[in-house]
């Protein structure tokens, strides 16, 4: 059973809150990334050792585990990021689909224990690579293939709000 892809631009939440998580990325500093997405890892643990973990609520919506294991993949994705900003001028990043990677990947059918390691893991060292961005460097460029641009420090609220959404997704279905 597959989802419909998400094809939306998020990047308005740079902008204003989200209506249906309630992130508000306006309210966030580079200063304060590392101790948002320390709270936001260290929610999943307990998703991860649901007994329905894998169960999807719908036919339209991913189960926690799918969830997790984007949001471990989405930690991954954005370390290589800020990575490419802080040594590169101006980078582009190389588009990521997460939809077809959900796929590939077998999101539904991976043990949730190891995501759980995995996403702790990939999430603390990324909450440690933003804990040592210096000032001087939030304002560092970047951009997708689309046009949208970033700086450290916007790259930083976007990345919060997509991994808040999916801990709203999943106690919104859960």
């Amino acid at each position: 059973m597959t989802i419909e892809p998400d094809t939306k631009n998020w990047t308005w939440v740079l902008e204003r809150r989200c209506p249906e998580c309630g992130f508000d990325g306006t309210s966030v500093s580079l200063e304060d990334v590392p101790s948002l997405l320390r709270d936001n890892i260290g929610y999943w643990p307990a998703v991860l050792e649901r007994p329905d973990v894998a169960a999807r609520p719908d036919d339209s919506t991913w189960s926690p585990l799918e969830y997790a294991a984007h949001v471990r993949d989405v930690f991954r994705v954005f370390s290589g990021r800020l990575n490419l900003m802080l040594a590169e001028h101006n980078p582009e990043f190389e588009n990521w689909d997460q939809d077809a990677e959900a796929i590939a990947a077998r999101y539904g059918e991976q043990d949730p224990l190891r995501v759980r390691d995995e996403l702790v893991e990939a999430g603390n060292a990324l909450a440690d690579a933003f804990e040592r961005v210096p000032a001087e460097a939030a304002s560092r460029p970047a951009r997708r293939s689309d046009g949208s641009a970033f700086t450290v420090e916007s790259l930083g609220r976007y990345l919060l709000h997509d991994v808040v959404h999916h801990r709203w997704d999943t106690q919104a279905t859960g």
